[in-house]
């Protein structure tokens, strides 16, 4: 079985790495992965990636939330052990709405966030005491690193590369990482 090989270009400056994304997709390359040491702007679209789905699943979770809080209060405070506090009989959940407004707001983004996190790290398959990935070190410190699989094109595609401001060009086997 032939091992796959792929080229690294490793890039300083996150607008160089940007800028050879957009000259690598001009020449109809297939980026694998890209690394950085954080978010680039704008790098999503000059992959030309789908867009995210994280925001409807945000408010998914937050009506989640909010059901839970409603159907919590209505239980705790109005059915299962109803109590006259300050003055405020409890006759029913939509009288004293206002003063559950508080606990209603925080369990809805308490959901949301907790819930997005943990789809977040299922989602990027980021298991506790999981391994990491990243081909090369420096790329959770300065540097950026674009995987491009090579399918017997590999010196157009280094010459494209070396016009662009990458500061290392390597072809490694995949395997070996």
């Amino acid at each position: 079985m032939e091992s796959s090989r792929v080229i690294h270009a490793i890039y300083n400056d996150d607008d160089d790495l940007l800028a050879a994304v957009k000259t690598v997709k001009a020449e109809k390359y297939h980026i694998d992965e890209i690394y950085t040491p954080f978010p680039v702007h704008g790098l999503d679209k000059a992959m030309g990636l789908a867009p995210t789905r994280i925001a409807i699943t945000s408010f998914i979770y937050g009506c989640i939330g909010l059901t839970v809080s409603i159907v919590m209060m209505n239980y705790m405070m109005i059915e299962d052990w109803a109590q006259n506090i300050g003055g405020k009989p409890s006759f029913s959940y939509l009288e004293n709405m206002p003063a559950f407004v508080p606990i209603m707001f925080e369990l809805t983004v308490f959901f949301a966030a907790h819930l997005m996190v943990i789809t977040f790290y299922l989602r990027s398959r980021m298991w506790p005491f999981k391994k990491a990935e990243n081909p090369d070190p420096r790329t959770t410190d300065d540097h950026f690193l674009m995987e491009i699989s090579m399918n017997g094109n590999d010196e157009a595609l280094e010459s494209i590369l070396a016009k662009t401001a990458a500061v290392e060009i390597n072809i490694v086997d995949k395997e070996a990482h």
